[in-house]
């Protein structure tokens, strides 16, 4: 049974007994609702009071809307709803993770820059207020990941960094940031990612550390985040062996399973070994990451069974309600183990103040709408203005100024939208614009116009005559379903690339990835800016320009662990 007097729910007397007498009056269909962390329903689509009724969801994650869109959606959704829902949305960066006109902040790794936890604190302050501003009761981070491998494609710039110490402080101040908010922060992805190269959407990746190695990193920051009484952990499609096998000697390979199906990992390490009793949530559960373990038939009541709490998402609503219900009519799903999630879920509602003990929302959207967008964007700046990072100038080139390099030719990679859940925007008129004020004169490379004379048959002495310093942006995202966040050069003679940067003095800015000196190691000037943000952009201009100084302080090894990198 779940000790709802400790630690993280606390529950009094009064709500113990609600709670009880709750469980035993609902239906067992409403019971399997509550398991369901279902997809935003759009008011333009969907009934949203038959919605509610229907499915009885106990939670519902959005994507990101208008702030007036999604108030109106959660608030009918709530309204309609016998048990207050969780609310979610994934507030990685921001206010932009739920609301489409919010204040992006700036990725973990940028607020990891700035070396101070504050800088994290108001990641989750003003992601939490902008949140809480249209309903929402839960934040689908901190991220707790360890970037160990450079060539994950997925987490990146959206962990605080390599230095577990670093990223256990700054989840630290971000989730007392969404707390203050009303916010329930919900820390990702356990068993933990960052060590495979391989994006868990696509597959099950690996955590592939030793049991040892893992208690020293991974381990260490859950426990910490258990200890500090975080409510709930999201699970991932990720691997950990060395766990699963320290657990079970002699496991056959072929039993091994990614977390959110792994009775191991899950009733084992992260319940016996780390004492967590709160809430469990898997990841979402269309990625391929999760449907490749079993049949969806066998692996959504597996997953239960494993001790998680929540399936985040459906492939077919009916379907799968449909798989939980057959289930538990069968006893493959008992009713002590229903049970026991349930309570789980309704404990965290009433510890987390969503429901009273009359069985009400306690936490409305407020009657108004002010997101404080004005106050935020100055926050952004002040982040900004920290955590931009020169990691080498080689030759000196910096600062950059009108009278040693009046002619720019900017070259931007990546900025474009090709699928996938990304973050940010483009950046591209954003650098032009701030260089061109700056009294630069600047000419975009037409990656989609190549100049096939310039391609074939220019040399050094004719780029002169039309440029004086090249300006590479790469505007690379992790976006969910991609291999790789490699620097893509035209395909036709690396046409974009910068064969002439010994030659013609050549400065490179990342926006989205720390690691691309990987692929272009020789360049001269290299700075990271982790954020392609309005205000980050503003700064690195600044910065390039010696109006201000370089601060940030990296939070990972930009150099890949290669020499040539450092030349």
């Amino acid at each position: 049974m779940v000790d709802l007097t400790s630690k993280p729910y606390y529950l009094n007397q009064e709500q113990i007994n609600f709670l009880k007498q709750t469980l035993k009056e609902m239906t067992t269909e409403a019971k399997i609702g509550q398991l369901f962390f279902v997809v935003g329903q759009d008011e333009d689509q969907v009934d949203l009071a038959a919605f509610a009724a229907k499915y009885q969801p106990g939670g519902i994650m959005y994507r990101p809307d208008k702030a007036a869109k999604i108030k109106r959606e959660v608030t009918s959704l709530q309204t309609h709803s016998a048990i207050p829902m969780f609310v979610a949305a994934n507030l990685e960066s921001g206010g932009n993770g739920l609301v489409a006109e919010g204040t992006w902040l700036g990725t973990p790794m940028e607020m990891a820059a700035t070396n101070d936890a504050n800088a994290a604190y108001q990641l989750g302050n003003v992601a939490g207020y902008e949140a809480r501003q249209v309903g929402a009761n839960m934040s689908f981070a901190p991220i707790v990941d360890i970037d160990n491998n450079f060539r994950n494609p997925i987490m990146n710039v959206r962990t605080f960094g390599s230095d577990k110490n670093r990223v256990l402080k700054m989840s630290q101040a971000q989730a007392k940031g969404l707390t203050a908010n009303q916010i329930i922060p919900v820390i990702k992805h356990f068993p933990g990612d960052g060590v495979d190269e391989r994006d868990q959407h696509l597959l099950a990746s690996v955590n592939s550390l030793t049991a040892d190695d893992w208690m020293e990193s991974y381990g260490q920051i859950y426990h910490q985040l258990i200890e500090d009484g975080i409510p709930t952990i999201m699970i991932a499609h990720i691997m950990q062996p060395a766990w699963e096998r320290r657990l079970e000697p002699g496991i056959n390979d072929t039993q091994l399973r990614p977390a959110s199906s792994s009775k191991l990992l899950i009733d084992g390490l992260l319940r016996n070994v780390l004492k967590f009793n709160g809430l469990t949530i898997t990841d979402a559960t269309p990625m391929i990451g999760y449907n490749a373990a079993l049949a969806r038939e066998e692996l959504l009541p597996t997953t239960i069974n494993a001790g998680i709490d929540m399936i985040l998402f459906n492939k077919n609503i009916d379907e799968d309600y449909k798989i939980i219900r057959q289930a538990v009519a069968n006893g493959t799903i008992s009713a002590e183990r229903l049970d026991e999630a349930v309570t789980r879920i309704l404990a965290t509602k009433l510890a987390q103040g969503i429901m009273a003990t009359d069985g009400q929302l306690l936490t409305p959207a407020p009657k108004g709408l002010d997101l404080k967008l004005t106050e935020h964007a100055e926050i952004a700046k002040q982040v900004a203005k920290k955590a931009v990072t020169l990691v080498k100038d080689r030759d000196h080139l910096l600062p950059i100024t009108p009278k040693k390099y009046p002619r720019i030719r900017l070259y931007v990679l990546g900025d474009s939208d090709d699928g996938g859940f990304k973050e940010g925007g483009h950046v591209t008129d954003l650098f032009k614009v701030q260089l061109e004020q700056a009294g630069f004169e600047v000419t975009l490379y037409n990656r989609q116009k190549l100049d096939f004379h310039e391609v074939f048959e220019e040399g050094v002495q004719d780029l002169k005559a039309k440029f004086d310093l090249a300006l590479y942006v790469a505007n690379v995202e992790t976006a969910s379903n991609q291999t790789t966040t490699r620097l893509d050069w035209i395909h036709l003679m690396a046409a974009d690339a910068p064969w002439f940067m010994k030659s013609i003095p050549t400065i490179f800015v990342s926006t989205a990835n720390p690691y691309h000196l990987f692929d272009i190691p020789n360049v001269s000037t290299f700075i990271n800016a982790y954020t392609g943000n309005q205000a980050t952009i503003e700064a690195t201009v600044r910065k390039l320009t010696g109006q201000e100084s370089f601060e940030g302080i990296s939070p990972v090894d930009p150099f890949c662990g290669h020499f040539e990198t450092h030349l």
